[in-house]
């Protein structure tokens, strides 16, 4: 197998490919997530959705086709109120957890920026391709889809490239292509752990080629006076969503939609989560509470097993 390791997205990025596959094939996928990135981040002044955010309350703004197809689908998501919601950037920016800057800001400051993250803001126009976002101080982010959309992207270059096996990893992201090179072809994926080091897993899940996301509370993180803080944020309350999830996990075959999923299953809780994934064609979940309890979803019941004593399984049915 050969393998690099990237830095982008905010994160260490590994891509890896089996042979006959080259070294081109991951400067290939590295260059693609660079593009990518130049056209979607929000962590600098200047790409095609900070030219919208900063055109907020004042005129429309024409996209690329990769950058206004993705706002849709996450303008379309957002519009379904599971906990997705792409105008959560005022909020975001607020508290800045995971970055320079973070901090527990005033509850006026954030009663303020609820009045900015209605998605129903949102004004798209297919025809031109023109994002035009309604009131002054909106900000969109894509930091909960882009990393999955771009996993995608990759997987299809390389697929058209003829890479038969690789994995695809860009932090919280793991996408999987074509057989591994076990005896009996499938991939051993780690779960990991939200009180351990990275890469030591609280459960191992035996598959075919799928996409694994993970959203928790254990990366990014702010803690003030003893009270932790992390950076997944309620979009009724301004603070972050409050419930006994450590993290989600979800199984798809696109990285985009473990991406959106996550986000809502992880909003829904241990609660009601689990039946919201049951309903949901094609996926399947992971949900690890802070109490060391593991649920999943009837689909992966005989393929995921626990490997920490730590944890134990529960029933949500």
């Amino acid at each position: 197998m050969l393998h690099k390791q990237y830095y982008g997205l905010g994160t260490a990025i590994n891509l890896t490919v089996a042979e006959p596959a080259t070294e081109a094939d991951l400067t290939a996928g590295y260059q693609l997530i660079q593009h990518y990135e130049d056209l979607l981040t929000v962590n600098r002044d200047q790409s095609e959705v900070m030219s919208i955010n900063h055109a907020a309350g004042d005129h429309a703004v024409g996209v690329s086709p990769i950058t206004y197809q993705l706002i849709k689908k996450a303008v379309a998501v957002s519009a379904m109120h599971l906990g997705f919601n792409v105008a959560i950037g005022p909020l975001v920016k607020l508290w800045a957890i995971g970055f320079d800057g973070a901090n527990l800001p005033k509850d006026t400051d954030i009663q303020e920026r609820l009045q900015l993250i209605d998605p129903a803001n949102i004004e798209l126009n297919d025809e031109r391709q023109t994002v035009f976002l309604t009131k002054k101080g909106m900000e969109l982010d894509l930091g909960a889809i882009a990393k999955g959309y771009i996993a995608d992207a990759i997987k299809t270059l390389w697929l058209t490239r003829g890479v038969k096996t690789g994995i695809i990893d860009l932090g919280g992201n793991i996408l999987l292509v074509g057989p591994s090179t076990h005896d009996d072809l499938k991939w051993r994926v780690g779960i990991q752990s939200p009180d351990e080091k990275r890469d030591v897993p609280a459960g191992v899940l035996n598959t075919v080629e799928k996409s694994l996301v993970t959203s928790g509370i254990y990366e990014r993180f702010l803690v003030i006076n003893g009270q932790e803080y992390h950076h997944m944020f309620d979009s009724h309350t301004g603070y972050p969503i409050k419930n006994d999830l450590a993290s989600v996990t979800i199984v798809s075959n696109q990285s985009i939609d473990g991406d959106i999923w996550t986000t809502q299953a992880f909003y829904q809780g241990i609660e009601k989560g689990p039946a919201l994934i049951e309903a949901q064609p094609g996926l399947e979940a992971v949900f690890v509470t802070r109490n060391h309890e593991v649920a999943v979803t009837s689909g992966i019941t005989d393929t995921f097993r626990l490997v920490d004593s730590e944890y134990h399984m529960i029933n949500t049915n």
